[in-house]
């Protein structure tokens, strides 16, 4: 089967409070029944950080305060089965550590404009490879002071099953 690439550029959301860190419950794309990070594309002549105040409102329903930028990762991702135009992401992250403001958590009513439903605060500890995308375990390993580039052993490993 011929490989057919997507280049996704966003922008995510590392919130944590106490022990828990802030995730949204993906329904789409390569981390579908996935927990994910808040963020997503940037639109159109918008700044990094008005996308990311802007895709945590859309996700979270939360205002936040940007606290610094962490740095960029890229993940190559199988494609989710159902997505027949391409069979792998390379998805390019840019990380910003953030934290909550205002606002109360809302459940992404509309489905059709919106890739999750809803945000959660997770114990960390709950939080694995097999239940995540690889954007949070990377917030994780940067939480935790341990590597700076994550990478999975397989792209198997973030396949959606």
């Amino acid at each position: 089967m011929e490989e057919r690439w997507h280049r996704h550029l966003g922008v995510y959301g590392i919130c944590k409070r106490n022990h828990e860190l802030l995730v949204i419950h993906k329904i789409r794309g390569p981390y579908k029944n996935r927990y994910d990070l808040p963020g997503g594309t940037v639109e159109p002549n918008e700044s990094l950080t008005d996308a990311i105040q802007r895709e945590f409102q859309e996700e979270t329903g939360y205002d936040i305060e940007i606290l610094q930028n962490l740095g960029v990762r890229d993940f190559v991702v199988p494609q989710s089965p159902e997505n027949k135009e391409t069979t792998h992401v390379h998805h390019v992250a840019i990380f910003y550590e953030v934290k909550y403001v205002s606002g109360h958590s809302t459940y992404a009513s509309d489905v059709e404009e919106n890739d999750s439903i809803g945000a959660e605060w997770v114990d960390i500890k709950e939080l694995t490879p097999e239940n995540c995308s690889p954007l949070v375990m990377q917030a994780i390993a940067w939480l935790n002071g341990g590597s700076s580039n994550l990478k999975a052993k397989r792209l198997d490993d973030w396949i959606v099953k």
